[in-house]
């Protein structure tokens, strides 16, 4: 297997690894058991990663974690929007 499809399918697996936390917060309305240490570590994690991606011109890394900077900015999102319903 190439080199590149298998950081393209870590990556990917990487970057849904909270889908599932962003959805069940959409759907439930819910979000008080979010740990914001966690979050806001990875989402440093990840910026980082996309920064590295983008001066070293690898784009699996760079996609792949700008996908889940997003995913984690809606997790932060929704958290505030129903945190205070």
């Amino acid at each position: 297997m190439n080199t590149t499809v298998i950081g393209i399918v870590a990556g990917i697996c990487t970057s849904v690894s909270l889908l599932p936390q962003l959805i069940k917060i959409i759907k439930e309305k819910k979000a008080q058991d979010i740990s914001w240490g966690m979050l806001l570590t990875l989402i440093s994690g990840l910026i980082l990663w996309v920064i590295y991606g983008f001066l070293k011109k690898e784009y699996p890394v760079l996609f792949t974690n700008l996908f889940a900077v997003l995913i984690n900015t809606l997790i932060i999102i929704f958290t505030f929007r129903y945190k205070r319903s």
